[in-house]
C-alpha cells in the first residue's frame, strides 16, 4: 500500500468509525446481542456506508460483531456459562503472566505501569466510583502486564482474538457499586508486588483480582435472574 492510499479520506473515515463503534460496544452503549443497522450507525456517526462497512468488517475481525445468516450483523454475546469459563481461563493465564512480569519487566516498564495507574486515577467514572474504563493497548493495565511477561505464547493467547471481547465484559461489570475503587486498589497492590519482584505474590494477587471480578459477575447475574444479553435489540 502506498503512502497516498494510507492517507486516503476513506481510510481516515473508516478508522474514525471503527474506533467510535468499538468504544461504544466495549462501553455497552451498543449492548451484546444488538443487531447492527448500517442506517442507524451511518446517521449516528455521520459517516458514509462505504467507510462504515469497512469498520464493521474490522470489528468482525476483532470478534466484536458476528454475521449471522438471514439475521444480519450482531454485537457478539456470550452465554453465562461461556463468560464464567472465560474468567476461569483468565484467572490462570493472567496470574501466570503477572508472575512472569515480576521476573522480567524492567524498572522503566514498571514505572510505565505506575504512570498508567495514575492516569486511571484521574478518570471521572473511577473518582465517582461508578465505572472503571480502560482504553486499549498501552493504556490498559492488564495489556501492559501481559506484554511485560515477555512470553510470546501467553501474549498471543491473551492479547489475540479474545482481548476486545474480554474488555467489553470487563467494563460492563465494572460499574457494580463500589467495584471500580476496589478494582483500582487491587491494581495498585499488583503493581507493588511486581515492583518488589515478588512473582508468587503478584500471581496470587492477579488471580484474586480476576476471581473477584468473576464472583461479581456471578452475583449480578443471579440477581438479575436473566441471560447475559437481551437478544432482539437493534440499533
Amino acid at each position: 500500500m502506498t503512502d497516498v492510499e494510507t492517507d486516503s479520506p476513506a481510510l481516515t473515515l473508516s478508522d474514525g468509525a471503527f474506533q467510535r463503534i468499538q468504544t461504544a460496544i466495549v462501553k455497552g452503549e451498543i449492548p451484546p446481542g444488538t443487531r447492527i443497522s448500517e442506517q442507524y450507525l451511518s446517521t449516528t456517526f455521520g459517516i458514509g456506508r462505504g467507510p462504515l462497512r469497512e469498520a464493521i468488517r474490522r470489528l468482525e475481525g476483532r470478534r466484536l460483531v458476528v454475521r449471522i445468516p438471514h439475521a444480519g450483523v450482531r454485537v457478539v454475546s456470550l452465554s453465562y456459562e461461556e463468560l464464567i469459563e472465560l474468567y476461569h481461563v483468565r484467572e490462570a493465564l493472567e496470574g501466570m503472566a503477572c508472575r512472569l512480569a515480576a521476573e522480567h519487566m524492567t524498572d522503566d516498564e514498571i514505572a510505565t505501569l505506575r504512570d498508567v495507574l495514575a492516569t486511571h486515577e484521574k478518570h471521572s467514572g473511577l473518582q465517582a466510583n461508578k465505572s472503571y474504563y480502560q482504553q486499549e493497548g498501552d493504556l490498559d493495565l492488564h495489556y501492559v502486564i501481559i506484554r511485560g511477561s515477555k512470553n510470546k505464547a501467553l501474549s498471543d493467547m491473551l492479547l489475540g482474538d479474545l482481548y476486545h471481547l474480554v474488555r467489553m465484559y470487563r467494563y460492563r461489570y465494572s460499574s457494580t457499586p463500589k467495584r471500580p475503587q476496589q478494582a483500582f486498589a487491587e491494581h495498585h497492590r499488583i503493581i507493588e508486588a511486581i515492583a518488589d519482584r515478588d512473582g508468587e505474590l503478584a500471581e496470587m494477587l492477579m488471580r484474586r483480582h480476576i476471581s473477584a471480578s468473576r464472583r461479581n459477575i456471578e452475583r449480578r447475574m443471579h440477581e438479575q435472574g436473566s441471560a447475559v444479553t437481551s437478544p432482539g435489540e437493534s440499533v
